[in-house]
């Protein structure tokens, strides 16, 4: 399945920028060269997350791994196109899954461990899935069972786990079903690395989540954003402490990985002492954290300094402003270069490098623009990528310093548009195909340096809690139907570890007391993921609305801010 019009495809291939390798020839590619290499490792507290032991797998054990995985899969009707969504943490059989479903030419669609039965069941009325992939203990929790319920009569639920889940198709990794008839199948297939391999999920500029389906080529092209950033190579040890659902982990890691040839290291949940004591006994050459995340720990240099940092030459960091002297410091004190990198599933890449950007106070607040007529950039995807700002209300392109807008990007990087979405992707793509993306920023008025592009804030009201991007018309929607509320609005608010947290904003019905626990436990009662539910309240006689009726979010989110 393609969603990528020929014609562009053939430009893209033509420029030299798309190719044929899928996500499993770079697998094959890794096994020829550097089979007996270390390339994936589990974190070693695996076992208080889910099932089986911590494992640590050549790219030859890997692809064995795959290989009787996908014929499980075959063996019970996965196929071509058919569409899997996979809920699974950060193990080695995540990756595997992924290899293993697109042996098959099956589409995955990942999503985050957090979404509960009301996420999933938006997923599956979207999708239509022939499969969901699971595992039987998520820390403490029954976690295939209690999924079961919502895939009931949907699809088979496939699991991972130590013991068998009534209802579920076990799976292993070790098992080879079928070889034969297996193999004639994977041989008979018309792969395209045009094919979709991916469908993630984003609530983007607009609304409730929508699916992002990407094709191979799409994600090598945002992998390479990462890959130059860092300047990966085969000899890299990565550590990669985001799920592996969506941008930051798929073209951070799992892209850049593969095709690198290099040992990739897994980690999430977030535990900050597991992950310093990674860097050292892995000897990581790279990974990413938050902002935040980077300056705690230079404020806390006791805590740095116990461990040995002397392989640690790059971090990757983003999703909020990078502080100058936390840039500055990294590199000036360890030797650590920071880059700066900001993406999206949609396909938005842009990576402020060492090599682009040396100067660490450059790099914490400029972004190269990329496509800028008569400038080079050693970053691969600067010559690929055409971006532009355009006026919030007039659409007019701005070329003037200091003018904030919204930036549009267009590039073999970038998506063909939401899951069955034709009314949504009418909105946000130009008419000349840029995708808009939702973010501002300026060309900065300082002098030389209008080459750059500096981040801004965002157009619409999309909140970002800890990298997950949630829709606040979504949870009002739901919160419009709990008993003894007149109107309700929610809005994000700064926090210095999240980067945004969620207020609701809450008018009672005469005679009502609400609380924030009748909230979030409405909401829990309604299926919703944890993460986005309200974690602090105000009351208010009247939410702040304009002459047409829409809330002011953004004066609810001084009001929170203030608080």
């Amino acid at each position: 399945m393609q969603t990528t019009p020929k014609r562009l495809a053939a430009d893209y291939r033509e420029a030299g920028w798309w190719g044929d390798e899928t996500l499993s020839t770079w697998l094959d590619k890794a096994v020829e060269n550097r089979g007996h290499c270390l390339a994936l490792v589990d974190q070693s507290n695996r076992t208080s997350i889910a099932d089986g032991t911590p494992l640590r797998l050549t790219f030859n054990e890997l692809q064995e791994r795959a290989l009787a995985l996908s014929s499980q899969f075959y063996d019970a009707g996965i196929r071509s196109d058919d569409i899997v969504v996979v809920q699974l943490p950060n193990i080695a059989e995540l990756v595997i899954s992924y290899f293993a479903l697109d042996r098959l030419g099956a589409i995955v669609s990942p999503v985050p461990v957090q979404y509960g039965p009301f996420e999933l069941t938006h997923a599956i009325e979207a999708l239509e899935p022939k499969g969901f992939l699971t595992t039987r203990r998520l820390k403490e929790a029954s976690f295939a069972a209690s999924r079961l319920p919502v895939f009931h009569d949907v699809c088979p639920v496939f699991c991972f786990g130590d013991h068998p889940v009534d209802g579920c198709v076990d799976l292993d990794l070790e098992t080879v079903t079928g070889l034969e008839t297996w193999q004639a199948y994977v041989d008979g297939l018309d792969r395209s690395a045009d094919d979709i391999f991916s469908i993630c999920w984003t609530s983007g500029t607009t609304g409730q989540p929508k699916g992002v389906p990407r094709s191979h080529n799409h994600w090598r092209i945002s992998g390479l954003a990462t890959t130059d950033a860092a300047d990966i190579m085969e000899s890299d040890v990565l550590l990669n402490p985001f799920p592996l659902v969506n941008m930051a982990a798929i073209g951070g890691f799992l892209f850049p990985w593969i095709t690198a040839q290099c040992t990739m290291v897994l980690h999430h949940p977030f535990e900050l002492p597991l992950y310093l004591d990674q860097i050292q006994s892995e000897k990581i050459t790279y990974t990413i954290a938050p902002p935040a995340v980077l300056t705690m720990l230079l404020n806390e240099r006791a805590v740095l300094d116990a461990i040995d940092l002397s392989s640690l030459r790059a971090i990757g960091s983003g999703g909020a402003p990078l502080s100058e002297w936390m840039v500055s410091t990294f590199q000036a004190d360890y030797g650590i270069m920071v880059a700066n990198i900001f993406g999206s599933n949609e396909g938005l890449c842009l990576a402020s490098s060492g090599t682009d950007l040396p100067d660490p106070l450059d790099r914490a607040n400029y972004f190269p623009r990329f496509g800028l007529e008569g400038r080079n950039w050693r970053a691969r995807v600067g010559a690929m990528t055409k971006t532009r700002l355009v006026d919030l209300d007039t659409r007019e392109v701005v070329n003037e310093p200091g003018v904030r807008a919204e930036l549009e990007i267009a590039g073999p990087s970038v998506f063909d548009g939401y899951w069955q979405a034709d009314e949504t992707n009418r909105i946000v793509f130009s008419e000349d195909g840029y995708f808009r993306t939702g973010d501002v920023f300026e060309i900065p008025e300082e002098a030389g340096k209008s080459d750059y592009y500096r981040f801004v804030g965002r157009s619409k009201d999309i909140i970002v809690r800890g990298g997950m991007k949630i829709s606040p018309d979504e949870i009002d929607g739901v919160l419009a139907g709990c008993p003894g509320i007149s109107a309700v609005a929610v809005t994000g608010f700064e926090d210095p570890v999240l980067g945004e947290r969620i207020g609701a904003a809450v008018v009672p019905q005469a005679g009502h007391n609400i609380t924030l626990e009748v909230l979030t436990s409405y909401l829990k009662d309604q299926g919703m993921a944890v993460f986005k539910l309200p974690e602090k309240m105000i009351v208010m006689d009247d939410l702040p609305v304009n002459a047409t009726g829409k809330v002011l979010r953004g004066e609810l989110r001084q009001r929170f801010d203030a608080a």
